[in-house]
């Protein structure tokens, strides 16, 4: 063997060794593993820069309740455009599916800039399109994971590549609140932003190639192949497997974001007192938002990470991706029920903390591993239409149960209360998606064995 050989597979070694220090990473495992985690790292590092932009621009332009409706009207878009992507997706390969598209959103950072810096109200539209952006660009890329791996892999090296995105959405919180503070306006944020997405276009590219070469690709022989012609609603409609992911998907949403609007609304008041107060230190009521939700999603994205380095791995190697599931639910059942009792900021700020790094770190790996045992059918569209349609038809459904709350004038012990109730339905599509999935994993390793 040639010594810069010799060397490589040392280096090699060495990274898969301190690796397993957060997972099972088996020879040869680690680089790759590595380059999705830097993929996702930009992906989500640019998409919350984008995040503290909207909800800037969203609650500063409209407020909390126009922020909870606006969110309902994505899911409309998303019926036109979820078809259009699983169209797209049968006529070409993956890797001009992944790359095209994530281009293609690019391309309206540039127009949203050129707007905002020449004073258009770009609130409600920009928030329906990060909303739209961050689901199908975010299904897209584990999609492509789970292309890449069989289940057995996807389970080990999956919490390894979800450490790119707590650490990328952790960076990226604390560099939008970062700039700011520094007065620096949202058109600005844009730019920054899209470039880190063209740097993701990169690294699919890199990946998808050095994968084919080694042909350690799940999918090795499949890749240039354009996808089957069936559509991700109709995947979805014949399997009870995916049928309870998009069910599970909608309720996990509902109690999100009723969270949120919780939230969204009591900063909304903090930061008109602070303007009413002169504390505010010469900041507009959007910096004022910015910062706060700068702040928060910092912390939120640090306790994300520490999760997802070391606490991910080992529930998987002791419940399973499965059983990992109800790890969430269980997390905003107790915070919902300390809100109830104790109805105030610190309260509600701490609760959404831990329930959305446990989201982001635990439940989200979890939630993208279930699709590992599925063809690549599903991978693609079921999981676009999951993602994208059900994620955003759970918005619709919290936008009717707050409407309905505000008429009602339910305070934040109420909100609260329904969010518990949410959750124990939740717990119970989490039974049955457990039972599917431990037949579907049964089933597919043999097959896979054969192959």
């Amino acid at each position: 063997m040639e010594a810069g050989s010799l060397r490589a597979v040392r280096g090699q070694a060495w990274l898969d060794r301190w690796l397993c220090v957060f997972t099972d990473v088996r020879t040869g495992e680690g680089a790759g593993a590595l380059l999705l985690a830097a993929n996702v790292f930009c992906l989500l590092g640019s998409y919350y820069l984008l995040k503290t932009v909207r909800e800037a621009l969203i609650l500063s332009e409209g407020g909390a309740e126009v922020k909870s409706y606006a969110a309902g009207a994505q899911a409309i878009i998303l019926l036109l455009a979820v078809p259009a992507y699983g169209a797209f997706a049968s006529r070409v390969n993956r890797i001009r599916l992944i790359n095209g598209v994530m281009l293609f959103f690019v391309s309206h950072l540039v127009v949203f800039h050129q707007l905002a810096v020449h004073g258009v109200h770009i609130g409600v539209p920009f928030f329906l399109w990060v909303g739209i952006f961050n689901l199908m660009a975010v299904a897209q890329f584990w999609a492509f994971a789970n292309d890449l791996y069989s289940t057995e892999r996807g389970q080990r090296l999956f919490p390894v590549v979800g450490v790119g995105a707590s650490l990328g959405a952790w960076v990226g919180a604390r560099l939008a609140s970062r700039l700011m503070a520094a007065h620096t306006g949202p058109p600005q944020l844009l730019l920054v932003a899209a470039v880190g997405l063209t740097v993701c276009v990169g690294l699919v590219h890199f990946v998808n190639h050095r994968e084919r070469s080694r042909g350690m690709s799940a999918a090795a022989g499949r890749i240039d192949e354009p996808l089957g012609p069936e559509g991700g609603f109709r995947l979805i409609l014949a399997s009870r497997y995916l049928r309870l992911i998009a069910l599970m998907v909608i309720l996990l949403n509902m109690v999100n974001t009723i969270g949120e609007f919780l939230l969204g609304k009591v900063v909304v008041a903090q930061a008109s007192r602070a303007l009413a107060d002169g504390t505010a230190a010469g900041l507009t009521k959007a910096q004022l938002i910015g910062i706060f939700y700068g702040d928060f999603f910092g912390w939120v994205n640090l306790v994300s990470l520490f999760i997802q380095l070391f606490v991910v791995s080992r529930v998987f190697k002791r419940v399973g991706v499965r059983g990992a599931l109800f790890v969430l639910p269980l997390v905003a059942f107790v915070s919902y029920g300390m809100l109830a009792l104790v109805p105030v900021l610190a309260v509600v700020r701490i609760g959404k903390i831990f329930e959305n790094s446990t989201d982001y770190s635990l439940q989200s790996t979890a939630r993208h591993a279930l699709f590992l045992p599925t063809s690549r059918e599903a991978k693609y569209k079921a999981k676009q239409a999951i993602d994208a349609f059900f994620w955003r038809a759970g918005d619709v459904l919290q936008a009717i149960l707050v409407f309905i709350g505000v008429r009602l004038a339910f305070g934040v012990t109420q909100f609260a209360m329904l969010n518990q109730l949410l959750v124990l339905l939740w717990l119970a599509v989490i039974v049955g998606i457990y039972s599917e999935h431990k037949r579907l994993v049964a089933v597919d390793e043999p097959e896979r064995a054969a192959a």
